[in-house]
Order: C-alpha cells, then sequence, then structure tokens
C-alpha cells in the first residue's frame, strides 16, 4: 500500500466521499469496474485527505505526486524543489477552461461497512449506501490555492508523467488515457 498523500490545508476530519458533477445523486449502488483489477462489483469511495486528487471534471487527466521516506534526495530537487507544496497536481491546458467552469459534488458516505483498498486512500463496499451530505465544490483553482495544493499546468502531461513513473515519489494518475485530447465544452 503506498504511503499516503501529506495533509492539506483545511483538510478537516476523516471521511469518505465520491465525487461527481452530477447533483442528484444519493444512493450508490456496486458497480463492476470497466477496467482495472478485479470484477467484483464496489461501491467506491475516497478519504478526505486524497479527495483534492478529485477537484478535477470526471475525465480530466491529471497526475498527482507526493513525497514519502522513499523519495530520494535528487527526486525531491526535481519535483519540488522550486515548490513550497509537498503535493503537487499536474493538469493539461486544454483542460484548464472545463475545470475553470466545473461544478462538482462531494457526496459523504457513512463508513461504516467501507473497507480500504489495496491502493491507499481508496476505499470500497460490497453493498448499496446512501448519501449522508452532499457539498457542492466549485471554483477549483481556489480550492487548490487555499489547500496549499500546487496546480501545474502545462501543455502535455505525458513528459512529466513519463518522469514521474520511474521516480521515486508517490503519486496517483488519473484519466491519463485521455491525456493529449481536446476535453469536450461543458
Amino acid at each position: 500500500m503506498r504511503p499516503p498523500a501529506p495533509p492539506y490545508d483545511g483538510e478537516g476530519p476523516f471521511a469518505l466521499w465520491h465525487v461527481s458533477e452530477d447533483p442528484s445523486l444519493g444512493r450508490f449502488v456496486p458497480r463492476a469496474r470497466a477496467t482495472g483489477v478485479g470484477a467484483e462489483p464496489l461501491v467506491w469511495a475516497v478519504d478526505t485527505r486524497h479527495l483534492p486528487m478529485f477537484w478535477f471534471p470526471r475525465d480530466c487527466p491529471r497526475g498527482c505526486i507526493w513525497t514519502s521516506e522513499a523519495t530520494s534526495a535528487a527526486d525531491r530537487e526535481r519535483f519540488f524543489g522550486q515548490s513550497a507544496s509537498d503535493r503537487i497536481h499536474v493538469i493539461e491546458a486544454g483542460w484548464l477552461g472545463r475545470v475553470q467552469r466545473a461544478r462538482l459534488f462531494a457526496y459523504r458516505m457513512d463508513p461504516a461497512g467501507f473497507r480500504p483498498h489495496d491502493v491507499g486512500g481508496y476505499w470500497v463496499c460490497e453493498e448499496s449506501v446512501e448519501a449522508i451530505e452532499r457539498v457542492e465544490i466549485n471554483d477549483l483553482l481556489e480550492r487548490h490555492a487555499a489547500a496549499g495544493i500546487e496546480l501545474r499546468i502545462t501543455r502535455s502531461i505525458a513528459p512529466f508523467w513519463d518522469r514521474v513513473a520511474e521516480s521515486t515519489v508517490e503519486f496517483s494518475g488519473l484519466r491519463l488515457g485521455n491525456r493529449d485530447a481536446q476535453p469536450a465544452r461543458a
């Protein structure tokens, strides 16, 4: 299991969340993943510590990195040497407009029935779950700034991600299959 991401400013207490662009969700039914390991139908959630990895439109490719005790001094310098942050998120410039316009909803779940997944920060449940709270998340750029998470915008995430994959930093890459693709206008 990977070491958790470091805390962020204003993190708040432990909770489990599901983030969506859909404001009408409330009940979450186990579903089999379209890709990835295992086909077991599950309800997926993310804990508060890792919630910022989802402060993006669903299909937005992003790379999220942080250091751990295993991170080499060279990699600390290479990725974090010019930053005062210990968490960095990277997106492609083609997605900036979508990120600026995004309106997300974080649904808080009762942690009863959830178990930690092998990938740290994710939690799964085999039973249907009712959300106990819905929180609107907007102004995602400001949210990153207020949390002290550096957000980098680049033409292509591919060169960055190639370096991350060969490094000693901790990381999570989401929707990377969409990289270098122009997003649909929303």
